[in-house]
């Protein structure tokens, strides 16, 4: 599974570091390390939706309040 979160200027300024941080913790908690490859790009064109996060080219839409329900939801619930 690949999760890339945008990291450019507008999504920076929404919480996205805040966001990669607590996916990495995550992804480490539930040992999912070898089965989920966490990346980061610029923007995805979707600023005014809030931190943009693809999972294989789906896009979400994600804030640092919403960061692990969006991890239990889309990613956890995979495996």
């Amino acid at each position: 599974m690949k999760v890339t979160v945008c990291i450019g200027s507008s999504c920076h300024l929404k919480g996205s570091r805040q966001i990669v941080e607590q996916l990495q913790y995550l992804i480490a908690q539930n040992n999912l390390k070898d089965k989920v490859s966490l990346g980061g790009t610029f923007c995805m064109g979707n600023c005014a939706k809030g931190v943009g996060v693809t999972i294989d080219d789906k896009f979400y839409s994600v804030t640092p309040e919403t960061v692990e329900e969006f991890f239990n939801k889309n990613i956890l619930s995979s495996f």
